[in-house]
C-alpha cells in the first residue's frame, strides 16, 4: 500500500486524512467540499442531484435531506442506504478533486463506536465495499483518537500510554465509547455505546428547550412531524449553537447566546434557539426519554462505573477524553468522582483527531503486516535448526547436571531401602527394578519442572544470542523494539504482556526424546553398564562395597564379588548397614557418575533420537516466534 486514507465518518461531522508510506511524516486533511472537518449530511435534488456537508443542509431545493443518521445503525437497517449515499458523496468528491485516483494502491481506515462488535463491523464494511471504495478496515474510533494522540506529540504521554494502563472516552454525537488499552493494545469495553449516549442527546433537549419556549410551538412541533429534513436542519443549527456556548463558556454567563431560524413549510415560522447557564445545566441533568429517563450525567457516570467494575487488570493511570463534548469541565469532574487516581487528559484538537489516528492506524498495520513476513521467512528457512543443532550437545550437559542428584537421592536411595527391608532378595535384580525406578521418575513433574531451568539458561546462553543476530535487523527495520524478538525478553517476563513460563512456552513435558537417552544411558552407567567401576560391577556394586567389610572374613575375597551379588543376604545382615552410610557413600561419588554420564552421553546419545528433538525444540522456538510477533505492535510514539 502506497497511501493510507483515514475517513472520520461521524454522527455530526466527518473528516478525511491521509498518509504516504514514503516521505510523510504526519497525515494530512483532505478538504471536503472546502472544509476540513464537513457535516455529515446529504440531500438530493429534483434531479437528483446528491449534495453533502453543510451544503446539504442549507439547500433551499432539497427535496430528501438526511443527518444525524449513523447513530442508528445498529437498530435500523435501512440506514445503511443513508450511510452508502453520504459515502458516495465523499468519494466522489475525492476522485473529482484529484484526491484520490482510480486504480491507486491504497486502502481505507473507517472508524467505528469501540462497542460495535464484529458482525457489525463487518456490515459496516460491506456498506463502503458496495460503494466502490478501495480496499476498507473498520477499527475503533477510541484506538484511533489515542494513536493520534501520541503520535502528534501534542501530549506528553508517551511514557505512560506505552507502560500504563490508559482510559480512553470518547464522547461524540451519538455515543460515547470507553476503551481500556493496556501496553499500547486495547479491551474494548461495551458501555456507552450501547445507550446511544451522545453529545446530539443535548442538541436534541436545546431544540426541544426552544420550541417549548416558542409562542409558536405547536405549529412548530407540527411541522416537525411532517418534515424530517426541517426537525434536521433545526437539530443541526442547535448544535452550532451548543458548540458556540460551551466554546467560551464563561463569556456567554454575562452575554445573549441566540440564533434565529427561519423555517419554510406550509408558512413562514421563526424559531429562536438560546444557550444560557440555566438551559446548560439541563442539557446535562433533564431526563430524557431517548436515555430511558435518565439525564446525560445519570448515564455517563454509570457507564463509566461500568468501565470500573468490567476492568479485568489494573484501574487506569490515565483517561484520555476526546470528542467534542469532552471539552465541557463537567465531563473531567464525572471521570474523577469514578477514577479518582487518574491523570485526566482532554484532546486539544478532536474534530481531526480520529481521522489522522485512522491513517497512522493504516500505516502501522502495513508496517506489520512487513515484519510478520520477513519473520515467516525466517521461520520458513533452516537458520533455527542449525542453531539448535549446533548447540544440543550444551542442552544435554544441562540436564546431567540438573537430573543426576535428584536421580541418585530418588531413585537409588529407594532401591537401596527396599533391599534393606527384603523387598529385593538379591543385589543382582537391582539392575531391573533401578531401570524401572529411573525411566518412572523422569516422567513425574518433579523431574520435568527439573529441566525448567537448564532449558531456559541454555535458550538464554546459547541460543538467543545467535538468534538475536536475525530477529534485531528485521525489528529495527520495522521501527519495533529488538527486544520483542529475544528469548531472553520472554522468558524474563519483562517485555510482553503474554506470561508464560519456560517450562509452558518450550513444553519441557513434550521432550520425549530428551528422557529417552536419559533413561538408556543413566540405566547403562548406573546398572552395570560400561561406565564407572563402583567398587565391584555397575551401580549395585555400591551395595556390595558397602556390605564387604562385613562378610569378606566369611566368603574370602575372590569368591565374595560373584557369589555376593547372588546371595540372599540375611535381613539382620542387611539391617547392620546404616541407611547414612549409603547416602554418604552415595554423595562421594556423584562427581563420577557424573563424569561417566558426560561421557556416555557423548558416545551412545542416539543420532535419530538428538535430530528429531532438534526438530521439536526449533519448532517451539518457532511457534515463540509467532506468539511474540502476535503482541508486538509498532510503537504509539514515533
Amino acid at each position: 500500500m502506497e497511501r493510507f486514507f483515514g475517513f472520520d465518518l461521524g454522527d455530526a461531522e466527518s473528516a478525511v486524512s491521509y498518509l504516504k508510506k514514503e516521505g510523510m511524516k504526519n497525515p494530512e486533511i483532505i478538504p471536503v467540499r472546502d472544509a476540513g472537518s464537513f457535516i455529515t449530511a446529504y440531500a438530493r435534488l429534483s434531479d437528483q442531484t446528491l449534495l453533502i456537508g453543510e451544503e446539504a443542509c442549507y439547500n433551499p431545493d432539497a427535496e430528501e435531506r438526511k443527518i444525524r443518521f449513523k447513530s442508528r445503525f445498529l437498530v435500523d437497517p435501512t440506514v445503511d442506504r443513508d450511510i452508502k449515499s453520504f459515502a458516495a458523496g465523499v468519494l466522489g468528491e475525492l476522485y473529482t478533486g484529484g484526491d484520490l485516483v482510480q486504480g491507486e494502491d491504497c486502502c481505507f481506515y473507517v472508524g467505528c463506536p469501540a462497542g460495535w462488535n464484529k458482525n457489525d463491523r463487518e456490515r459496516y464494511r460491506r456498506i463502503f465495499e458496495k460503494t466502490g471504495y478501495p480496499p476498507t478496515k473498520i477499527i475503533s474510533e477510541s484506538r484511533a483518537a489515542l494513536v493520534s494522540a501520541c503520535r502528534s506529540k501534542h501530549l506528553q504521554v508517551g511514557y505512560d500510554i506505552l507502560s500504563h494502563p490508559v482510559l480512553v472516552v470518547d464522547i461524540g454525537s451519538s455515543t460515547t465509547d470507553f476503551a481500556y488499552i493496556a501496553g499500547g493494545r486495547e479491551v474494548e469495553l461495551r458501555t456507552g455505546g450501547e445507550v446511544f449516549l451522545g453529545g446530539g442527546v443535548m442538541d436534541e433537549i436545546l431544540l426541544e428547550e426552544s420550541v417549548s419556549a416558542s409562542k409558536d410551538s405547536r405549529l412548530i412541533r407540527d411541522v416537525f412531524e411532517r418534515s424530517v429534513s426541517w426537525k434536521n436542519y433545526c437539530e443541526f443549527a442547535a448544535r452550532r449553537l451548543k458548540e458556540k456556548y460551551f466554546a467560551d463558556e464563561e463569556y456567554w454567563k454575562s452575554h445573549d447566546c441566540t440564533q434565529t431560524v427561519q423555517i419554510v413549510y406550509d408558512r413562514p415560522v421563526r424559531l429562536t434557539l438560546r444557550m444560557n447557564e440555566k438551559i446548560a445545566d439541563r442539557l446535562l441533568n433533564r431526563k430524557v426519554d431517548s436515555l430511558h429517563g435518565k439525564s446525560f450525567r445519570e448515564v455517563f457516570v454509570e457507564s463509566l462505573r461500568e468501565t470500573s467494575r468490567n476492568i479485568t487488570g489494573d484501574h487506569p493511570d490515565l483517561i484520555f477524553m476526546t470528542g467534542g463534548v469532552s471539552r465541557l469541565p463537567a465531563i473531567a469532574d464525572w471521570c474523577r468522582e469514578v477514577y479518582p487516581d487518574a491523570v485526566i487528559i482532554t484532546e486539544l484538537n478532536p474534530e481531526f483527531s480520529v481521522s489522522k489516528g485512522l491513517s497512522w492506524c493504516g500505516s502501522i498495520d502495513e508496517e506489520m503486516r512487513e515484519f510478520e513476513e520477513e519473520l515467516q521467512n525466517l521461520i520458513d528457512s533452516t537458520i533455527i535448526e542449525r542453531i539448535v543443532t549446533e548447540q544440543i550437545d550444551s542442552l544435554y550437559m544441562g540436564a546431567v547436571d540438573a537430573l543426576t542428584n535428584p536421580i541418585l537421592k530418588n531413585c537409588v536411595v529407594p532401591i537401596m531401602d527396599r533391599w534393606r527391608s527384603g523387598q529385593i532378595e538379591k543385589l543382582s535384580e537391582i539392575d531391573g527394578e533401578l531401570k524401572k525406578e529411573i525411566e518412572s521418575y523422569l516422567h513425574t513433574d518433579e523431574a520435568k519442572n527439573l529441566l525448567v531451568d537448564p532449558v531456559a539458561s541454555w535458550l538464554r546462553k546459547y541460543i538467543a544470542p545467535e538468534l538475536e543476530q536475525y530477529t534485531m535487523p528485521i525489528c529495527l527495520r520495522h521501527k519495533i523494539p529488538y527486544r520483542a524478538l529475544s528469548l531472553n525478553s520472554y522468558l524474563s517476563l519483562s517485555e510482553i504482556d503474554i506470561r508464560l513460563n519456560a517450562k509452558t512456552v518450550f513444553a519441557v513435558e513434550q521432550l520425549t526424546w530428551m528422557i529417552d537417552t536419559i533413561i538408556s544411558i543413566l540405566v547403562g552407567l548406573l546398572c552395570g553398564g560400561s561406565g564407572v567401576a563402583l567398587i565391584a560391577n555397575g551401580l549395585p556394586g555400591i551395595f556390595a562395597g558397602a556390605v564387604l567389610s562385613l562378610i569378606i572374613l566369611f566368603l574370602g575375597k575372590n569368591r565374595m564379588q560373584s557369589a555376593l551379588l547372588k546371595v540372599n543376604i540375611p535381613l539382620p545382615m542387611r539391617k547392620m548397614l546404616p541407611k547414612k552410610y549409603f547416602e554418604n557413600h552415595l554423595e562421594s561419588i556423584t562427581d563420577e557418575v557424573r563424569a561417566g554420564f558426560y561421557e556416555s552421553l557423548e558416545k551412545d546419545k542416539n543420532d535419530e533420537i538428538s535430530e528429531r528433538l532438534v526438530g521439536e525444540i526449533s519448532d517451539q522456538i518457532e511457534d515463540c516466534l509467532t506468539k511474540m510477533a502476535r503482541v508486538v505492535e509498532i510503537p504509539l510514539v514515533s
